[in-house]
């Protein structure tokens, strides 16, 4: 019997086509721009907070609107995290769906290195954190899923600010890594997170969800129908107990990823079409209008900080964040590479890897939704688990700027080539040769 030929290879960060990658572009610097805002309006609820105008801040985020017999009196800080952050979730439905559907997630042997490293960069975090906590009561246990989080918008604006010509297959990884994160952590405010369930109310927002599910497959994109529906199930979502920002992921989940083919329809399909119009709203708008409301804490001068570094909970997420997201990460992707056909492309080498990981422990939007949800607003723990998730966000980017920046001088030669097209044919040759 003849030996037959040993599979290749699969190359873990390897180079995604040229369409897909010019799709990331667009996506990372609509994010980019997104994430320079969202670190504009954390500076400025900080310093609103600690200043003199303090009580103003604190009054202006407890104003209540809305109306109460439909359960929708909120103060302004929670329409932003229940209400503006549902748009923000909306898009991570849109682009998880796009990404099992016509993305790198498709295919299960390139899927596997980053699914596997999101699981792991969440279950090594959350570990950390009830280690730091075990002896401190229940209460404080609530806030296990609050270093699970990374912010791409967050990270992607360290980038920025350090410069760095990250190659585009590690662009790709980050991005999908952050989309298998955001999964996870819809997953974990959906089933941990959510209380006080009124069944009735559930089942009643599945009628205009339905409504919605049934328009957008039908490739209607009227917005005078469409966004009443949403609107719809969000509320009934909300009032049934369910973190209305479960609604907006279950509205992206139900738009359609591939173009209907009939004529006239364009090539995008709608889910493409959606994300390009609202992707700036949610990067641009909603995610720094809520980190306004929710970074603004009181630190208390060098006794509340004094009082914060003593927490275990505050403890817990920087060394979290820190040190589990980079073992996390990196280990797992470690593992897999070894235990499986699974190598790095060529032109990349561990250190980027490392680079990476330690860049996923910049966690922000998503962490500082859970310490609201897992502590209550302005709770002491939510005021020291907002501070932690400052701090150690802020040193996982200088140790992810110290690392990647050492290899800035390789990622320029990479990234000349990614450019170059000496064919004139419009598609860059490293990219005709994949």
């Amino acid at each position: 019997m003849a030996n037959r030929p040993h599979p290749a290879a699969t190359r873990v960060f390897s180079r995604s086509s040229f369409p897909e990658y010019q799709r990331i572009l667009a996506i990372l610097r609509t994010e980019t721009v997104g994430g320079a805002l969202l670190l504009a309006a954390t500076v400025a609820a900080l310093v609103w907070a600690n200043s003199p105008l303090a009580e103003g801040y604190f009054a202006l985020r407890d104003v209540k609107i809305g109306y109460a017999p439909w359960h929708l009196e909120l103060s302004l800080g929670h329409w932003a995290s229940d209400g503006l952050l549902a748009l923000f979730f909306f898009i991570a439905g849109l682009e998880l769906k796009r990404e099992f559907v016509a993305g790198e997630l498709r295919k299960p042997a390139k899927a596997i290195v980053p699914v596997a490293a999101a699981v792991g960069g969440v279950a090594l975090p959350a570990l950390i954190y009830v280690v730091f906590n075990l002896g401190s009561g229940a209460e404080t246990l609530r806030g296990w899923a609050i270093p699970t989080a990374t912010d791409i918008a967050f990270a992607l604006a360290v980038l920025a600010v350090i410069n760095t010509h990250l190659p585009a297959a590690l662009r790709t990884f980050l991005l999908t890594l952050a989309v298998v994160d955001d999964l996870i952590a819809i997953g974990i405010i959906a089933f941990f997170y959510s209380s006080g369930l009124e069944p009735f109310l559930l089942l009643a927002a599945a009628v205009p969800f339905a409504l919605f599910a049934f328009l957008v497959q039908k490739r209607i994109r009227s917005w005078y129908l469409l966004l009443p529906l949403a609107a719809a199930t969000w509320a009934l979502v909300h009032a049934s107990g369910i973190h209305a920002t479960v609604a907006g992921v279950l509205l992206g989940f139900a738009v359609p990823v591939a173009a209907s083919g009939k004529k006239g329809e364009p090539a995008a399909g709608l889910a493409e079409s959606f994300e390009h119009r609202l992707r700036p709203l949610s990067a641009g708008f909603a995610v720094p209008v809520f980190a306004f409301f929710s970074a603004g804490v009181a630190i208390g001068g060098t006794e509340g900080l004094g009082a914060a570094l003593g927490d275990p909970v505050a403890l817990g997420i920087v060394f979290a964040l820190v040190a589990g997201k980079t073992m996390g990460v990196f280990g797992t992707t470690f593992l897999i590479t070894k235990t499986t056909r699974a190598r790095l492309d060529d032109g990349l080498a561990w250190i980027d890897v490392a680079g990476l990981a330690m860049l996923a422990g910049v966690g922000f939007t998503v962490s500082l939704l859970i310490a609201e949800l897992g502590f209550g607003p302005a709770s002491p723990h939510d005021d020291h688990a907002k501070l932690a998730i400052l701090a150690g966000s802020l040193t996982a980017a200088v140790l992810a700027a110290v690392v990647l920046k050492s290899r800035n001088r390789h990622y320029r030669r990479v990234a000349t080539e990614e450019q170059r097209d000496d064919d004139g044919d419009g598609v860059p040759d490293v990219f005709t040769r994949t």
